[in-house]
């Protein structure tokens, strides 16, 4: 089954995929996740190295994604728009418009680098799980783009002012910077107003063994009415 043609500025979104059920990206939800196509950083740990290159072809068009999404009414509670990075992309606020007209919530994962364009979509969105990587003074080494951190940090204060419900992420490489800046990080985000902080191993091959100690993850969840430890 084919969808009916969505509105031109929805079919020119660019996505790299889809799945089809998730019970942990979109909290409280079952959801699907669709994956957009392109990011402007590059983060040498990046989960989804294959979504960077924005000029690539859709793996998926929007038209059969939506009608994916269709055919899943009253099973599904929602979809998450993840990346990649979605905001890089004009055709996003049509996209969302298409999923809330099927009676579905929608979920943003980004890493604030366009907090204009948050700023914009936040009307359209129940949820935003914002990637915070490090303090602002860290972030162009690690994303490999100049001015990087002051967009994300702005792009925090953005989700803050507005009340959209949400989560920060952070997903700590200890070779990029160690436990005390760490707790720094922790503790500079809920000065700021975080209440929701997720702190997520990183992964990627070859990164340092994992550094915190008890003593540590007491500090940090002290800190946060709201506090999760991601290492699977």
């Amino acid at each position: 089954m084919v969808a009916a043609a969505a509105p031109a500025e929805a079919q020119s979104l660019r996505l790299g995929g889809l799945t089809p059920l998730t019970t942990i990206d979109f909290p409280g939800r079952l959801a699907a996740v669709v994956y957009c196509q392109g990011c402007p950083w590059r983060c040498g740990y990046c989960h989804n190295p294959e979504l960077l290159d924005a000029t690539a072809p859709p793996a998926l068009p929007w038209e059969h994604a939506l009608a994916f999404l269709q055919s899943r009414r009253g099973l599904l509670d929602g979809v998450v728009f993840s990346g990649g990075e979605p905001t890089l992309q004009a055709a996003l606020p049509a996209a969302l418009a298409e999923v809330r007209a099927l009676g579905l919530q929608t979920a943003l994962h980004t890493g604030g680098m366009y907090p204009g364009r948050l700023a914009a979509l936040l009307a359209q969105l129940d949820w935003v799980g914002l990637d915070i990587k490090a303090l602002p003074q860290r972030y162009d080494a690690i994303t490999a783009t100049p001015g990087s951190g002051a967009r994300a940090w702005d792009a925090l204060e953005v989700l803050l002012a507005h009340g959209t419900d949400h989560e920060c992420r952070t997903t700590w490489h200890a070779g990029l910077f160690g436990v005390d800046e760490l707790l720094d990080l922790a503790r500079t985000l809920a000065a700021r107003g975080v209440r929701r902080w997720a702190l997520q191993e990183c992964r990627t091959p070859g990164a340092p063994a994992w550094a915190l100690t008890d003593a540590h993850r007491q500090q940090l969840a002290a800190l946060f009415p709201s506090f999760a430890l991601r290492r699977a």
